[in-house]
């Protein structure tokens, strides 16, 4: 499984925690680190079968997941934000989807929480939202609703597909499941096992500078979709899924 990080160490140690306590363990675990702080202290204390970091120097999330991903051993990639978690039963029933030649890329159901961090490290959750639904052909025309810590890909489409394209600094993932859709039709595995934690600050979605709304433009161009405006993915939550009592 691959994690891209970049400078945000506890964040990491707790979405490695959440790796650590799969009721079914990942062959590998490897950890792109392209930031300016080592991560080697967050991995020393994952109690994982196997991590490995490698750093890079991409400054986009799309192209540190494609280094992570190159020497990857296993024939499934799966993929974790550093600032999200998984519950223990993620990956077991993601893998056994695959038993199904057809399945070349499944995922689970998501609930997106707006958090709040003390000083302290401690984590307190504000708001939650559950995405909760199967592929949409014409809802991920406007509205990228499946987070890529949800996500795994057999390793074959992976490539044939090379991967994230590192065009993009923001929308990569969204490029990545259209062009996926083009060849193969995305399963769902259901039940919410993923937790894409947001806060005030530091999160993609919430960017909104000339280069989000370029490569906005760029992904309208490529697949022939609408014009798209930028929205956070706790608004996109709104659209594609339901509110829910924290």
């Amino acid at each position: 499984m691959i994690v891209a990080t970049r400078d945000r160490p506890a964040l990491l140690a707790d979405a490695l925690g959440s790796v650590a306590r799969q009721s079914a363990a990942p062959l590998e675990v490897r950890v792109a680190d392209d930031g300016d702080t080592p991560a080697t202290a967050a991995v020393a204390d994952a109690a994982l079968l196997e991590v490995t970091v490698i750093p890079v120097a991409a400054r986009r999330i799309g192209a540190a997941r494609n280094a992570a991903a190159r020497d990857a051993r296993g024939a499934l990639l799966a993929f974790l934000d550093d600032d999200d978690r998984w519950l223990p039963d993620h990956l077991a029933p993601l893998a056994a989807a695959f038993a199904d030649a057809d399945v070349e890329l499944a995922f689970r159901d998501a609930a997106v929480i707006r958090e709040r961090i003390a000083a302290g490290g401690a984590r307190t959750e504000l708001a939650r939202r559950v995405i909760a639904r199967d592929w949409e052909d014409g809802l991920m025309r406007t509205d990228d609703y499946l987070p890529p810590s949800g996500w795994m890909v057999r390793r074959t489409l992976f490539e044939r597909l090379g991967g994230f394209d590192p065009a993009f600094r923001y929308s990569e993932d969204w490029d990545f499941l259209l062009r996926a859709a083009r060849v193969t039709r995305p399963r769902r595995v259901p039940g919410v096992t993923v937790e894409v934690r947001m806060r005030e600050q530091g999160h993609a979605s919430q960017a909104s500078d000339p280069e989000r709304q370029a490569c906005l433009d760029r992904l309208a161009a490529r697949h022939g979709l609408s014009p798209i405006a930028p929205k956070t993915f706790w608004d996109v939550a709104a659209i594609a899924g339901r509110e829910v009592a924290s």
